[in-house]
C-alpha cells in the first residue's frame, strides 16, 4: 500500500496540464461503479490469460497514437469506413474490450465511453502485472472515423533510430522522458521475429518470442536492465542507448530506481491518454465498442 501511494503521489506531481480537458472521478455521479466494474473484469481476464495485460496496454497505446485516444482502434470494417485501423496491424484484446464494455453497459447503459474503457483497462493491466496503480482522468468520447492508412504514419516503427523515436513522440506532445519511460512496457508481452532481433533458437515455431528474457510477465524496470545488457529485441529499443537525445542516461536512471520509473511511467501513461481527446459534445459514447451508434 505504501508503494502504491508513493507512486500515485509522485506520478501526480509529474503530470502536465495537457489532460486538463479530462477529469478525475468523471463517472462519480453518472456511473459510480464504472471503474470498479472495469477492474473486476480486467483482473479476471488477466488471471485467465496473463498475456491480456500487454495486449490491453498495446491497444491503448495504438489508439492514442493514431488519431488520438478516441477508441478508433476498436472499429470493425464497414462499407462506410472501408479499412479501419484494426486491419493495419494485428493486435489482440478486442474480445476482451467487448467483454469489459458489456459489463459496464449492464451497470450503466450509455454512460462510459470505449475510449475511457481502454484507458482504465490499461491502468488495471499495469496494476495486475506491475503491482502499482495510478489515478486516470476520464471524459473521453468515442470517434466515428478510423483509417488503416493513419496507422503507418503514426505508430513508431520498431526499426526507428533514437532521433526518429524522439520526433515521433514529440509529434504527439510527448517528451524524451515520456519516450523512455513508456518503453518500459516492453518488459512484458511478446514480439514477432519479423520485427525483432530474436536470439537464435529462442523463437517458437510461429516466430514469437518474449519481449524480455527475464520475468516476462512482470511489468517493471527490467526492460532497462535488459537494454543496458544488450538483451532487447527491437532496433528501436537498442537505439535508446545511442544518439544525442539523453535517452541513454534516462535508460540508466530507470534501470537503477524501480519506484522512480513507476512514477514516470504512470505520469507518461496519463499524459499519453490525453492525446487529441474528444470531449464535451464531440464524438459519442458507443453502445458497442466495435461499431459506431449510427
Amino acid at each position: 500500500m505504501k508503494l502504491i501511494l508513493m507512486v500515485a503521489f509522485q506520478a501526480m506531481s509529474l503530470i502536465s496540464i495537457s489532460t486538463a480537458s479530462l477529469q478525475y472521478n468523471f463517472y462519480g455521479s453518472s456511473c459510480p461503479n464504472a471503474e470498479q466494474t472495469i477492474s473486476n473484469v480486467v483482473y479476471g481476464l488477466i488471471d485467465a490469460d496473463p498475456s491480456m495485460a500487454p495486449a490491453l496496454l498495446r491497444l491503448h497505446f495504438h489508439d492514442c497514437f493514431v488519431m488520438g485516444c478516441d477508441a478508433s482502434i476498436l472499429l470493425d470494417p464497414t462499407k462506410a469506413n472501408g479499412s479501419p485501423e484494426k486491419t493495419a496491424i494485428p493486435l489482440r484484446g478486442y474480445d476482451a474490450v467487448n467483454k469489459i464494455k458489456a459489463a459496464v453497459e449492464a451497470v450503466c447503459p450509455g454512460k462510459v465511453s470505449c475510449a475511457d474503457i481502454l484507458a482504465f483497462a490499461a491502468r488495471d493491466s499495469v496494476a495486475k502485472s506491475g503491482g502499482f496503480v495510478y489515478p486516470v482522468p476520464a471524459g473521453r468520447r468515442d470517434g466515428n472515423v478510423s483509417s488503416a492508412f493513419s496507422v503507418f504514419s503514426s505508430i513508431p516503427s520498431p526499426f526507428f533510430d533514437a532521433g526518429e523515436l524522439v520526433q515521433s513522440f514529440a509529434a504527439k506532445g510527448l517528451t524524451v522522458d515520456d519516450l523512455v519511460a513508456l518503453s518500459g512496457a516492453h518488459s512484458i508481452g511478446t514480439a514477432h521475429c519479423s520485427g525483432a532481433a530474436c536470439p537464435d533458437g529462442s523463437a517458437a515455431d510461429d516466430g514469437v518470442v518474449n519481449n524480455s528474457p527475464v520475468s516476462p510477465a512482470t511489468l517493471g524496470n527490467q526492460y532497462f536492465k535488459n537494454a543496458l545488457a544488450g538483451r532487447v529485441l527491437f532496433t528501436s529499443d537498442a537505439a535508446l542507448l545511442t544518439g544525442r537525445n539523453d535517452t541513454a542516461e534516462k535508460v540508466r536512471e530507470n534501470a537503477g530506481d524501480l519506484t522512480a520509473w513507476m512514477a514516470r511511467f504512470a505520469a507518461s501513461m496519463v499524459k499519453m491518454g490525453g492525446i487529441e481527446v474528444l470531449t464535451g459534445a464531440r464524438g459519442e459514447v458507443r453502445r458497442f465498442c466495435n461499431v459506431t451508434n449510427s
